[in-house]
């Protein structure tokens, strides 16, 4: 299978996202506050453990974003 141009483009953009400080930033920011997040310690109630668990999830989905890409990306040459 082969990308189309569009997912080409879309992975070209993203590795120049991946390269920037702003992306090394938001990263190191995200991996700071799941450690906080992931703290039952600060758990109020139920509610509050399904708020923490759906931010740990966005947190996971942003941080393994580049090797989501890198994955699509790698179809390119099949």
């Amino acid at each position: 299978m082969s990308l189309s141009l569009e997912d080409e483009k879309y992975c070209e953009a993203m590795f120049e996202m991946f390269l920037t400080d702003g992306w090394k930033l938001l990263l190191d920011q995200l991996e700071e506050n799941r450690v906080n997040i992931n703290s039952v310690q600060w758990t109020k109630d139920n509610d509050d453990l399904r708020f923490r668990k759906g931010q740990l999830d966005v947190i996971a989905l942003v941080t393994s974003l580049r090797d989501q890409v890198e994955g699509l990306y790698e179809q390119k040459d099949l």
